[in-house]
């Protein structure tokens, strides 16, 4: 097998904070040695979006394709909180992926989950519960954050056992604070480092 592995981070974000999240977990995705971070986002839903293949973006990383699933050996995907849920631009991709699911090509490989809530109890959990679904019908395995991280027990805004979450304030006025930073890095690391174990670079 190649000495590389690829870990896609694949997200939405309309205000930024996911976004933010996104790009602490590639620095601990690429903090292990062979690893390296493939940084994919998708289009917001609308009514052109669903008429047909929106364009690029003109700035930030390219819109997510099937391919770049099918070519990673580990994922983490992140999504802002919409009531309890993942947001619906998010699902509309994995709803496309159902050419995959029957290949089994994500079968195998494992996968970690990430959220950003405007308020402290806004569903931070069952957004990342929601998110996992459709992963366990792809038959990945779930990455998850142990208590063994001291950030996991001292933060005060997001952190959960079921993934990196980020409390963004009401108006978005808070930025990713220590132990959430951390917790993103380890969720990134922790994925990396459980696909080069299934690949045997170990």
């Amino acid at each position: 097998m190649s000495d590389s592995t690829e870990i896609l981070v694949l997200y939405y974000s309309l205000y930024g904070h996911t976004a933010d999240m996104a790009r602490q977990v590639v620095r601990g995705v690429e903090s292990v040695t062979g690893a390296v971070a493939r940084l994919r986002t998708v289009a917001p839903i609308t009514h052109e979006h669903t008429l047909g293949a929106p364009t690029q973006p003109e700035e930030g990383p390219p819109w997510a394709t099937r391919q770049d699933l099918a070519d990673c050996h580990g994922l983490v995907m992140g999504s802002p909180t919409r009531f309890g849920n993942m947001a619906a631009a998010l699902k509309y991709f994995l709803d496309s992926t159902v050419t995959e699911w029957h290949s089994g090509a994500l079968c195998d490989r494992p996968a970690g989950v990430f959220t950003s809530t405007a308020s402290m109890h806004g569903g931070q959990e069952t957004t990342l519960l929601s998110m996992m679904l459709p992963l366990i019908h792809h038959g990945m395995y779930i990455v998850g954050l142990p208590y063994t991280e001291p950030a996991l027990i001292k933060t005060r805004g997001g952190g959960t056992p079921y993934g990196a979450s980020h409390y963004a304030g009401w108006h978005g006025e808070y930025d990713l604070q220590e132990h959430e930073i951390t917790l993103c890095r380890t969720l990134g690391q922790r994925v990396a480092e459980c696909a080069r174990r299934l690949m045997g670079s170990e």
